[in-house]
């Protein structure tokens, strides 16, 4: 979704132009566009009052906040202990090569974001890969190229 002042204005009438509304305006700036636009953050900043300087110091406190534009699904591959010994780093690999994109980043056409995880707390269901919140349990490359597939015609 484009930047556009109307949007800006509808996020930000619901906010009283005080400082101690920064993260929450942040927060549904975020939640409309998937990050925080560089304009955007000038908006926000401008209506509460608070310096640009203080908007951008709080946006790269907190790691929820992202400052780049993200991907429409969210791919996430344990890498904890159960899951590297049943192939997670292979399945990283192989998710790199099909999405033409490196851990930690997204796609071109911002279609995916592709990241790694510690652990996902399903050690049991190894190797498990998270795809927009749902858990593909004893994930190989077949089944992750189906549920790429089907997410790409949606």
């Amino acid at each position: 979704m484009s930047v556009t002042f109307k949007v800006l204005e509808n996020i930000l009438e619901r906010f009283p132009p005080r400082p101690e509304h920064l993260i929450s305006a942040l927060q549904d700036v975020q939640s409309q566009f998937n990050y925080i636009p560089p304009e955007a953050m000038t908006a926000v900043c401008d209506h509460l009052g608070v310096p640009l300087s203080r908007g951008w110091a709080v946006a790269t406190f907190f790691k929820s906040f992202r400052l780049e534009p993200r991907g429409m699904h969210g791919i996430k591959v344990c890498l904890g202990t159960a899951c590297h010994l049943k192939g997670g780093v292979r399945l990283v690999e192989g998710l790199e090569r099909e999405l033409g994109v490196c851990r930690g980043h997204t796609t071109k056409d911002l279609s995916f974001d592709l990241d790694t995880v510690n652990c996902v707390g399903a050690c049991a269901l190894a190797p498990v890969v998270v795809v927009d919140e749902e858990y593909q349990p004893n994930a190989t490359h077949r089944k992750l190229r189906k549920v790429l597939k089907e997410l790409k015609q949606a």
